[in-house]
């Protein structure tokens, strides 16, 4: 599969080699392979065990089982979606997704989505690197290996170390630790299942009291957030490998599918386990995956510490080559594999923070870091389906490196809407559990919404409002410019 997905065309080049491609252009002849690949990547990416404890997130907004099974259904697979239609564009183009996000917002207009880009992906690989650390210490303590500091430590270098070799040595041994990662968690992920599924109570799990409307909307957003609408900022970093002949269809279909198919299934096991324990969902709240390893028999706590730490440094391997290449993108003047290396440090940097010297609720930090980043995120993707919906024409690669070609220098239409559906959709989010986030929903009481202790506070209609304003402000404002791009062929 890596041998058909190249990023260079360099005899004897191994998965081991460092990758010298960073926001280059992907010369055609070195495009290979075919949609149905992508699904690895993907898949790869968002089979962690952290999918389990997603259920407690969206039990915790008040709702009932079907309503949450309801709400993560379609968060999931839509904000995935959207990852599959950006995707496109990279099959179009021959660059990274904050590349030929230039095409939108102008070759340095682009600098403002790349900065947000590079805080999300980031602040994702570091709360992935905090998750594996913890739940490491979590299980070698109840095993009596002791789970202190020296515990906590070595596990950080071992999956610090892991995350970032794979971020600087780049593309193929991302791909191909990745089909490695899908089949270990994969398989080991269907025998945790098994194991626990006898902690399931369905009477407890029915009991459950339904939630109103706007939690139920507030769920379906948070796990738009925290599944796909993470990802949109890379959607295309991995089909621009692709031939341009490559199936649209097919690229949209296997990323989707991909990527969503064990995200539904670890979340609706995960709600049938904290609806039929209170204890774990509050566990899960301070310890996300440890907190799963209560259930489970002494010997397979090791095997769960293999599952947990693969998967996670599955999503965060390509956080990290993503994050890189939005670095770049913002302007550092670097190669790509040095801008991994940075990233890197800041990702062990802000692990070493929250582990060892922050006793702050993790859930609730977590929960405010998507919330209030998905806001310009989804701002952005909306802007870039537009503008990837009102193209007929492939990409002029080489002028998305030239301000003076017909991308423009800044385009301050796709910015203005950007910050401003922003501003209007931070006014639409609260987090009242984050202190650094009572700022929010300054707009709920103004436009009649209860307030930010009124029933739409929780709603997250912030995040929803971007997307939706994003696309249609840039997609009828924007279309004329487009088309007089392509005229210039």
């Amino acid at each position: 599969m890596a041998d058909q997905l190249r990023v260079d065309a360099v005899e004897g080049r191994t998965a081991f080699s460092i990758e010298s491609a960073g926001l280059d252009v992907i010369a055609d002849a070195d495009r290979k392979g075919t949609p149905r690949q992508l699904f690895w990547p993907w898949f790869g990416a968002n089979v962690s065990v952290l999918g389990l404890s997603y259920g407690a997130f969206a039990l915790g907004f008040g709702i009932s089982f079907w309503q949450a099974v309801i709400a993560g259904v379609l968060g999931i697979v839509f904000s995935f979606l959207l990852c599959g239609l950006i995707s496109l564009a990279g099959k179009r183009g021959s660059a990274p997704t904050l590349v030929l996000s230039r095409a939108a917002f102008g070759v340095r207009g682009n600098k403002l989505p790349s900065l947000v880009s590079w805080l999300l992906t980031v602040g994702w690989e570091t709360v992935l690197t905090i998750l594996a650390t913890l739940a490491t210490a979590t299980v070698f303590e109840r095993l009596g290996w002791g789970g202190g500091g020296i515990t906590k430590v070595i596990a950080l270098v071992v999956v610090g170390t892991l995350i970032v070799a794979c971020g600087v040595l780049g593309f193929d041994l991302i791909m191909r630790a990745q089909t490695i990662i899908t089949i270990v968690t994969g398989v080991l992920t269907v025998v945790y299942i098994a194991l626990v599924a006898d902690q399931v109570h369905w009477s407890a799990v029915t009991a459950l009291p339904s939630g109103s409307s706007q939690a139920v909307l507030g769920a379906l957003v948070f796990l738009m957030t925290g599944f796909g609408l993470g990802w949109v900022n890379a959607a295309a970093d991995y089909s621009r490998y692709l031939p341009r002949t490559a199936s649209s269809r097919g690229v949209v279909g296997w990323t989707t599918f991909g990527s969503s198919i064990a995200p539904v299934v670890l979340l609706i096991f995960g709600l049938l386990l904290a609806g039929s324990s209170p204890d774990l969902s509050t566990a899960i709240a301070a310890d996300p995956i440890g907190a799963l390893a209560e259930a489970l028999p002494t010997w397979f706590l090791v095997p769960f510490v293999i599952v947990a730490v693969l998967g996670l440094v599955g999503g965060a391997v390509l956080d990290i080559y993503s994050s890189g290449l939005a670095l770049l993108s913002v302007g550092l003047p670097a190669p790509r594999y040095v801008a991994a290396f940075i990233d890197g440090l800041v990702m062990i940097a802000g692990t070493i923070y929250v582990v060892f010297f922050s006793s702050d609720n993790f859930l609730s930090q977590f929960q405010g870091f998507l919330i209030t980043l998905g806001v310009p995120v989804a701002a952005w993707c909306g802007i870039m389906l537009a503008d990837l919906a009102g193209r007929r024409r492939d990409y002029a690669d080489a002028e998305l490196f030239d301000h003076r070609g017909r991308y423009g220098d800044i385009q301050w239409l796709p910015i203005a809407t950007m910050v401003i559906a922003t501003a209007i959709g931070w006014g639409l989010v609260t987090n009242g559990l984050a202190s650094w986030l009572t700022w929010q929903g300054y707009l709920l009481g103004p436009l009649g919404l209860g307030g930010k202790e009124g029933a739409w506070a929780f709603a997250n209609l912030g995040v929803l409002f971007a997307l939706v304003a994003g696309f249609l402000v840039q997609y009828f404002a924007g279309r004329a410019r487009v088309q007089a791009q392509e005229a210039m062929d």
